[in-house]
């Protein structure tokens, strides 16, 4: 018999009864969330009441216990392990196969990393759209499909250029431009399986639960760390010995994890009723209102494929979660990731492949360990104080790393200590950005009154519209860090690296900054003052003395 996982409505314990209508977003959460003058808003999200149908462990909100059947969540953590080392893998391995192809210049290389980037941007509103207006099932398969068919047929155009080395060099050209197409398939496929089913799909499988939405969260977030280093360390391996072998390698694990991948979406969502229910289309007057066209009804004049990306750039711009989105964005400018800018510094400083395999599993083991470390302190305090504590972290360990690499003359000693403090900070980072993740998915906030709690559980970006916001989302993040490769483009000598690095720390503390705004309207402080000087309460006075 097949596993279901009951929604309320269907809950055998679930007791009817009327619904409060929903509040909404724009006036009943800034209420909701005004500071008051008892310190009502420091009462951490965990401590508040939780509104139940039937009666509840208390043991039920761990995150350790979450009660979602096994085979969903084996299910939902095989397919997306399967699609982000797919990914993973093949991003790293094209960057590989084009340098063995074309040895003697970079440009084949930049061309195809900055195309299959920006198309991640130029696609980001019709992935917003697919999320948000169509099917759950039909959207992932088809990312599914259609990333795995533009992989493997790029393997091939690989294999073709390291096979028939003596073709002419127009023929090598149209095979590279067939391949720069491709990735404009692969990489918004990518993002739109990724977009869907950690912004889409974990939520509506977490329900109202934010414990178990937090476990789910940070299960995935391991899992995308861990493909991080390990799929470009297993196709680099194999490169080293065989640039075919690898390229043959990635086209077997892609052509075997279609059915694998396919079959498991598909089974989660026959399992979760909640998964199949119609999305919030918006009416065809909000959208016109939205597009800024007459009200009489009359086609646009300009194309809306045109003007689309303005609109959900508006939208993501004027949405109350706005704030931690776009500093979680603001990160990925940044040289200090281990990637090739940096590498390609230790390198130039004297740093060999032992250290530099060293240092990059040294930031990993890091990196996994915040995804352990986010939910415990989201646990004890709410996400929105979580998030500024890491990304403190990460300002001072940055602060720190960036100084003694300005002031070290040593070109050693002073990579030394800007790793070593990148790698400390990393801790900072994944963790904020589980932190910003759990706050755009949704956040609960506590209503204390004078005789009772209730807890309203608010959305910080509805559920008709998680496509469109966390598409536009990513398209900043690609925007970002393809300005972090311009930044080492203007000052590419080695010498020169300091001023990529300070500019990305100056990146993390304007990611503070604009965090700590979200905060200062959400809770109305910034830092919690000691019990001895707050503020006394005003003692009531009874109206009828």
């Amino acid at each position: 018999m097949p596993l279901r996982l009951a929604s309320p409505r269907e809950h055998p314990s679930a007791k009817p009864s009327p619904q409060p209508p929903a509040p909404a977003l724009s006036e009943d959460i800034d209420a909701a969330t005004q500071p008051t003058e008892g310190g009502v808003n420091d009462v951490p999200v965990s401590a508040a009441p939780e509104i139940s149908d039937s009666p509840q462990n208390p043991e039920d909100h761990d995150p350790a216990r979450a009660d979602i059947p096994t085979a969903i969540t084996r299910r939902l953590y095989i397919s997306h392990f399967l699609s982000t080392w797919n990914s993973r893998s093949f991003e790293f391995g094209a960057v590989l196969f084009l340098a063995t192809i074309f040895p003697v210049t970079l440009l084949p290389l930049s061309i195809y990393a900055l195309v299959r980037s920006a198309s991640a941007i130029l696609f980001a509103p019709m992935i917003g759209r697919a999320i948000d207006r169509r099917s759950r099932l039909p959207v992932v398969r088809f990312s599914i499909v259609a990333g795995r068919a533009a992989v493997t047929i790029s393997c091939l155009g690989f294999w073709a250029l390291s096979t028939y080395t003596s073709i002419s060099t127009s023929a090598r050209w149209g095979i590279f431009s067939v391949l720069t197409l491709l990735s404009c398939v692969e990489k918004p496929c990518s993002v739109l399986n990724l977009v869907a089913v950690e912004r889409d799909w974990v939520v509506v499988i977490a329900g109202k639960d934010e414990p178990r939405l937090q476990t789910l969260n940070a299960r995935m977030r391991r899992i995308d760390l861990f493909c991080k280093l390990a799929g470009p360390l297993f196709i680099a391996l194999i490169d080293g010995a065989s640039t075919k072998a690898a390229i043959f390698v990635a086209l077997g694990i892609n052509v075997m994890s279609v059915p694998i991948e396919y079959f498991a979406i598909a089974q989660i969502y026959n399992v979760v009723p909640l998964l199949k229910d119609p999305k919030d289309i918006p009416s065809t007057a909000t959208e016109t209102k939205a597009s800024g066209s007459s009200s009489s009804g009359s086609p646009h004049i300009v194309p809306r494929w045109i003007y689309a990306p303005f609109e959900t750039v508006k939208f993501y711009y004027q949405h109350r979660a706005f704030l931690p989105s776009f500093a979680l964005s603001l990160l990925y400018f940044t040289v200090l990731t281990f990637g090739g800018q940096m590498v390609t510094y230790l390198i130039s400083a004297g740093y060999n492949s032992f250290y530099i395999a060293l240092v990059r599993t040294l930031s990993v083991i890091f990196e996994l360990s915040a995804t352990w470390i986010a939910p415990r302190a989201m646990k004890r305090i709410d996400p929105a104080r979580a998030g500024m504590w890491f990304l403190s972290w990460q300002m001072i360990w940055l602060g720190v790393a960036v100084s003694f690499f300005w002031a070290e003359p040593a070109s050693v000693v002073a990579a030394s200590g800007l790793a070593a403090g990148t790698i400390v900070s990393r801790i900072g980072l994944w963790s904020y950005d589980l932190c910003a993740q759990f706050i755009i998915q949704e956040v609960s906030a506590a209503i204390v009154g004078f005789d009772e709690a209730r807890l309203i559980s608010l959305k910080e970006v509805q559920g008709s519209h998680r496509g469109s916001f966390s598409s536009t989302e990513a398209s900043f993040q690609n925007a970002f860090e393809l300005l972090s490769y311009v930044t080492t483009i203007v000052w590419s000598h080695p010498n020169q690296f300091r001023y990529p690095v300070l500019l990305s720390a100056v990146a993390v503390y304007m990611s503070a900054f604009l965090f700590g705004i979200f905060l200062r309207r959400r809770r109305g402080h910034l830092v919690h003052r000691p019990v001895c000087i707050k503020p006394k309460r005003p003692e009531r006075v009874d109206e009828n003395e």
